[in-house]
C-alpha cells in the first residue's frame, strides 16, 4: 500500500514521462519479439545487406541455447511494467524502472561494442533496440526525483 495520502495525485509531467517511456518499451518489445521469433524459427531478418545476418547468426547472438533477443523481450516487458506502475506513482516502480533501464543500457553498450569492434557488422534491428534503450536512459536521467517523504 502506498504511503501517500489519498488526495495526492502524481504530477502531470511524471505521468507523461513514464507513459512515454512505456510506449517506447512497447516499441522495443516488438523489436525484440521479432528478433526472438526469427532466432527460434531459423528465419532470416527482412533487411537489406549482410550486416543483419552476420550479427544475428554470430556466436554473440545466443547465450547457450537461448537467443539474446529473448532476454531483450524480458527486459522490455519488465521496463514496460515498471514504467506503467511509475506513471501511477508507485515509488518503488520508479527505482526498479531506473535499475532495469540501467542494466539494459550496459547490455546495449556491450552489444554495440561487439558489433563495431568484433563483428564489424551492424544489424538495423539491433541498432533500433539500442536507440530505444538510449532514449529510455535519457528519460530516466530526465525524470524528476521524487519529493522527500514526510513522516
Amino acid at each position: 500500500m502506498s504511503k501517500r495520502s489519498r488526495n495526492e495525485t502524481p504530477s502531470r509531467g511524471r505521468v507523461i514521462l513514464y507513459s512515454l517511456a512505456a510506449f517506447f518499451c512497447l516499441l522495443g518489445l516488438a523489436d525484440a519479439t521479432y528478433l526472438s521469433v526469427l532466432a527460434l524459427t531459423g528465419e532470416t531478418a527482412a533487411c537489406s545487406g549482410q550486416g543483419c545476418s552476420e550479427v544475428l547468426s554470430s556466436a554473440y547472438s545466443k547465450i547457450g541455447p537461448i537467443p539474446v533477443a529473448l532476454f531483450g523481450v524480458a527486459a522490455y516487458f519488465t521496463a514496460f511494467s515498471f514504467a506503467t506502475f511509475a506513471a501511477f506513482d508507485y515509488p518503488r516502480a520508479r527505482k526498479f524502472f531506473a535499475l532495469t533501464v540501467g542494466a539494459m543500457f550496459l547490455g546495449t553498450l556491450w552489444f554495440l561494442y561487439v558489433q563495431a569492434f568484433v563483428l564489424h557488422s551492424y544489424c538495423r534491428f539491433c541498432l533500433f533496440s539500442a536507440a530505444i534503450t538510449f532514449l529510455l536512459m535519457g528519460l530516466v536521467v530526465a525524470a524528476p526525483s521524487p519529493p522527500a517523504s514526510r513522516k
